[in-house]
């Protein structure tokens, strides 16, 4: 089978977790295609996703590189058993890569954590609210339909935090963001009263960041924190111009456990910042 042309986030870093764990060990790339029984080549190719890897020979990688966290290991071989086709495979080939791998990045964790600047979560937006950002940041050198494309992509992302198996969603937002008239006063306020309905919900947390908060721990950019099946699969999503980042080492992965820790101890409690949501609402 030629090696692949394209890969998801989901098959990269199924490929980043073998070379971490060959790298631990110390072996070579020829000593880990020996337990494989495969030309050492192969094992760049596994290990930057340009070829796929089977929960087999995961198992087998695994027991070679002397990893005995199996809780970890049983949720590689999950991640590569899982090649369903989600529905955000609809937009391949409409929406940038990096939308989709989002997408599947959310569908997968089993929790997330956000912190915003400039806009109210994503998976938090109306349809109203939604167009109005894109209309007025870099999509809107687009075409309309490219960007009801876009739209109607993240609207669709929203229902995961719908149903039985949603993730426990916490959302931490400054004051900025609020107060932010993307789309004039009656969108800026039908989104406010949407985001105090999303609070409501019993896997959902909302949590304000005030301009008369002591400090700043944040970054400057939007966050999204997805947690893993296991802590060592947890993922750090940026929101930035150029596109989405993906970080997963675990230096990276602290830091942001640290900041999002640090701007939520100077958040309101979950009644003071709906308080604030709706005395926003009322001046608009």
């Amino acid at each position: 089978m030629p090696p692949r042309t394209a890969t998801t986030a989901r098959q990269r870093r199924i490929g980043a977790e073998l070379r971490k764990m060959r790298e631990a060990t110390g072996l070579t790339a020829r000593a880990a295609a020996a337990l494989l029984d495969i030309d050492h080549t192969k094992i760049s190719h596994l290990e930057t996703a340009r070829s796929g890897v089977g929960p087999d020979r995961i198992r087998t990688l695994a027991r070679g590189y002397g990893c005995t966290d199996r809780r970890y290991v049983d949720a590689l071989v999950q991640m590569a058993a899982d090649r369903g086709r989600g529905w955000w495979e609809e937009y391949r080939g409409v929406l940038p890569d990096g939308f989709l791998d989002l997408t599947e990045l959310e569908h997968k964790s089993t929790g997330l954590h956000t912190y915003q600047i400039s806009h109210v979560p994503g998976l938090t937006q109306t349809v109203d609210y939604a167009r109005a950002v894109f209309e007025s940041g870099v999509a809107q050198q687009l075409t309309k339909a490219d960007r009801e494309a876009r739209v109607a992509h993240r609207i669709r992302r929203s229902g995961i935090l719908d149903g039985e198996n949603a993730p426990e969603f916490t959302a931490l937002i400054h004051e900025a963001a609020l107060r932010m008239r993307f789309g004039g006063r009656d969108v800026t306020r039908a989104q406010l009263a949407h985001l105090l309905e999303v609070s409501e919900r019993p896997n959902c947390t909302v949590r304000v960041l005030p301009f008369e908060a002591d400090g700043f721990a944040g970054s400057g950019q939007a966050v999204l924190y997805a947690a893993g099946p296991v802590p060592a699969l947890d993922t750090v999503h940026l929101d930035s111009a150029h596109g989405p980042v993906f970080l997963d080492a675990a230096p990276q992965l602290r830091a942001y456990q640290q900041i999002l820790s640090a701007m939520q101890e100077r958040t309101l409690t979950v009644k003071k910042s709906r308080d604030l949501i709706r005395h926003i609402a009322r001046e608009l």
